[in-house]
């Protein structure tokens, strides 16, 4: 009894010597359930922060990468696992072990750059050649020439770009047409191939999305609205591609789309409640999935639409 006794009272001493921080963090982590919305905000805000703190070595998690988890969370229903393991992708980490080499002029891996409070940064590549963009991971856009630039063995960002680079091919890329909207204005560009197209870089700060600033026809690309980009041979796409979703109980719920068919539009609105556009209907680019919520049900297609000359 004496020994169990000594042994309790050291515990006990040892949880008294335990830094605050360090105890607040040990509890919460351990008790951060899988499904976080049954946590609320605030407690949602915490653990994602600690869990961030924990794997950069105490770092602050930056506040839009916090936004896009809680919007996960709450609307496409991320679990903690999958926030922790993007975390350490976005941090290189890979899932927990260093990345391996990526193609390009360089043996080194991704690096990341970051541009915090608007300030520029400059960071040196393990490669000599020019770089890419391969993952940006600020609100802020990333566009080259403005807020990012490969230099000679090492990349410029600023106003708030943050994301992950990799050593670039030289030359312009095989095998690829480029299309350009100068002053928003439309353009078609012919191809050499005769089926579809696909978009593989975006060369603009105004977003290229097709259906909307590009469209891919046969033989050709059509551009407008300031989309400036490169594109290449695409796969044979099914005109009557169509998914249906629906919110259940008036419950959110998160429907599979294929991105090859660009943006959906609402084709046919299947509920007595109203299907709007980005109030109880939304079209998640980054999962490629369409969301619904307060019973919305409805079939969305790519949209059809005919470019002006």
């Amino acid at each position: 009894m004496k020994r169990l006794l000594k042994c309790v009272a050291l515990a006990l001493g040892l949880s008294l010597l335990m830094p605050a921080a360090v105890f607040a963090q040990a509890q919460t982590r351990a008790y951060a359930p899988e499904n976080l919305r049954t946590l609320n905000y605030n407690d949602q805000v915490r653990v994602i922060s600690l869990e961030y703190e924990e794997q950069s070595r105490g770092r602050r998690i930056p506040d839009d990468q916090l936004r896009f988890y809680l919007d996960q969370v709450n609307r496409s229903n991320w679990g903690f696992s999958r926030i922790k393991q993007d975390i350490s992708q976005s941090l290189g980490y890979g899932g927990g072990g260093p990345q391996p080499p990526y193609p390009g002029n360089g043996n080194g891996n991704r690096i990341r750059c970051e541009s915090i409070n608007n300030r520029s940064q400059t960071c040196p590549t393990p490669w000599s050649g020019p770089s890419r963009l391969v993952r940006q991971l600020s609100g802020t856009g990333c566009e080259e020439g403005r807020t990012w630039q490969s230099q000679r063995g090492q990349v410029y960002v600023g106003g708030g770009c943050r994301g992950e680079f990799e050593a670039a091919p030289i030359g312009p890329p095989q095998g690829t047409v480029r299309c350009e909207s100068v002053n928003n204005r439309p353009r078609t560009c012919a191809t050499p191939w005769a089926g579809p197209s696909r978009l593989v870089r975006q060369l603009s700060g105004t977003g290229c999305e097709e259906g909307r600033t590009w469209q891919s026809q046969r033989g050709q690309v059509f551009v407008s609205g300031g989309c400036r980009g490169e594109f290449a041979p695409g796969a044979a796409l099914n005109p009557n591609y169509s998914v249906t979703c629906t919110s259940r109980n008036m419950r959110p719920a998160n429907c599979g789309w294929n991105r090859d068919y660009g943006r959906p539009a609402l084709q046919r609105q299947l509920s007595s409640s109203a299907c709007v556009e980005n109030q109880t209907w939304g079209y998640d680019s980054a999962r490629g999935s369409i969301w619904v919520s307060s019973g919305c049900s409805g079939r969305f297609a790519q949209p059809q639409i005919q470019p002006r000359y």
